[in-house]
């Protein structure tokens, strides 16, 4: 499993190259800090510093790169625990029950919660790819379309157990979230739901839908309050409390594992990217729970649970990247640019004839994730101050970091009128108990489902039963889709059956 030639190859390129642990600190803190900036992704990040990478050695440039990736996965949590603002989309079940700590005033611990489960959860995914790379690009090889396509309706049935009392309001806002994401053109070059405003045509900006969906409508909902903690007395911010948090991380290793496993997993999947892992760890976290009640309510194990799959969808990420030269999402794509840049292919030949750079990047994020740990630290008790802050001046400030995060990515005025849009459309819904986060889910994966559903009913010869039959891994997926779609109700009607017979028996 392990090529030891390579290894200590390897260990020797990075004894000998001190550039390429100076530029873990820079890499870390940057992608840390714009990470807490509502709209500002690692992607984005990225592709800022994506020239200077032409001055770096290969490996210098992998190694600053997914240092970025590394604090960014962690500094998007920071807003979504202390505002209810996700940095974006890879921390939306974040903010389920980090910002209602927030709200109590334990706001310290969850970010301690936080920090240590990122910090474990992207290392021991990163032990995962280590031990198992090979093995890993074999297996996401055997996923087609059709796996792809129930992998992502999962997902979609997993939201619609998480929040609201409504199941079937959770699924209509998934379905909407689909439905707005088909706006422009379709994979089939078809002109749709574009009112004729040429803007629309590549469709509807999904991080500022987002921006206005999480933070336009929270703002809203906080234009009453003083501060977003209420009482003076827990509005402080301390250090010993975060560590505190971070060992009590650490009661919870089955949560911890279970999310880690999830995210290096999935995130090894193309396009999937790191939301879905954020969102299923922390589905399959509340599913298995004695007390899934207590869940959107300020559960430590909820933040736990969300940033140990965001964090460890790195490694998976990675591995899908250096094995078969897919990147995994828009971040690890940036990077596949970065290879372009120096004259590299990732794929099999790649892994096959530089094993030893993989292998260093690997041990170089090792290190990464222990210097994240102790530079969070530091850089968490200076941005959580944010509590502290008067709504009336956070208001204004948090709408204008927003607005400039949603031009940045349209390029046009497009995007801070889909966030203002999409502001009153997620305060429409919360008033009225619809999922937001289940939209957002819709909103991002619903180009995927399209243009997967399109490729399984061409390749299936018009979506002939024999070709399903013939995909164990898709059935299994299926049942999987059926069983969170259903095992609520049946729950629910078992309860009530079980209720009445008791009362009969009285």
């Amino acid at each position: 499993m392990i090529d030891w030639q390579a290894l200590q190859s390897a260990v020797h390129i990075l004894a000998e190259s001190y550039t390429a642990w100076l530029l873990i600190f820079p890499g870390i803190a940057l992608g840390m800090i714009g990470g807490a900036i509502p709209g500002v992704s690692s992607a984005l990040i990225l592709a800022i510093v994506l020239p200077a990478t032409l001055w770096m050695s290969l490996l210098s440039a992998l190694i600053f790169m997914t240092a970025i990736y590394t604090g960014a996965a962690f500094g998007v949590a920071i807003p979504a625990i202390l505002m209810g603002v996700p940095g974006s989309p890879a921390a939306v079940a974040t903010s389920f029950d980090g910002y209602p700590m927030t709200q109590r005033g334990e706001h310290n611990l969850a970010l301690g919660l936080a920090l240590a489960a990122s910090t474990i959860g992207h290392m021991g995914a990163y032990l995962i790819l280590f031990l198992g790379i090979g093995v890993i690009s074999h297996a996401v090889l055997r996923l087609g379309p059709v796996e792809m396509l129930l992998l992502m309706l999962w997902g979609l049935t997993l939201i619609a157990v998480l929040r609201g009392r409504y199941m079937s309001r959770s699924l209509l806002s998934g379905l909407i979230g689909v439905l707005i994401a088909t706006i422009g053109l379709s994979p089939r070059d078809v002109m749709r739901g574009t009112f004729d405003v040429p803007e629309l045509l590549d469709g509807v900006p999904v991080v500022s839908a987002m921006i206005g969906l999480f933070a336009a409508s929270e703002l809203f909902n906080l234009a009453g309050n003083s501060y977003l903690v209420q009482r003076s007395d827990l509005r402080n911010v301390n250090v010993r409390e975060i560590a505190r948090g971070m060992v009590d991380a650490l009661r919870y290793p089955v949560v911890i594992l279970r999310g880690l496993i999830i995210g290096a997993t999935i995130g090894g999947l193309p396009g999937v990217g790191a939301a879905v892992c954020n969102l299923v760890s922390y589905a399959e976290t509340r599913r298995g729970d004695k007390h899934p009640e207590t869940f959107g309510k300020g559960n430590p194990k909820g933040v736990i649970a969300a940033e140990a799959g965001n964090a460890s969808s790195e490694a998976g990420s990675m591995a899908t990247l250096l094995a078969l030269g897919i990147p995994g999402g828009a971040s690890s794509a940036v990077m596949l640019a970065a290879l372009s840049l120096h004259d590299v292919t990732g794929g099999p030949q790649f892994l096959d004839s530089s094993k030893d750079i993989v292998y260093a990047i690997i041990l170089n994020n090792f290190v990464q994730g222990a210097v994240m740990l102790v530079l969070g630290l530091g850089l968490i008790g200076l941005m959580a101050n944010v509590i502290r802050i008067p709504v009336r001046v956070l208001i204004p400030v948090i709408l204008v970091l927003a607005t400039f995060g949603s031009y940045s990515f349209s390029g046009n005025i497009v995007g801070p009128i889909t966030m203002v849009v999409f502001g009153f459309i997620g305060w429409f819904m919360q008033r009225h108990d619809y999922s937001v986060p289940a939209c957002v889910v819709g909103l991002i994966l619903g180009g995927k489902v399209e243009a997967n559903l399109l490729q399984t009913y061409q390749i299936s010869g018009g979506g002939q039963i024999s070709y399903f039959l013939g995909r164990p891994i898709a059935l299994v997926l299926l049942a999987l889709l059926l069983f969170s779609l259903f095992s609520r109700p049946i729950m629910q009607w078992w309860r009530r059956q079980r209720t009445t017979n008791v009362l009969t028996k009285a």
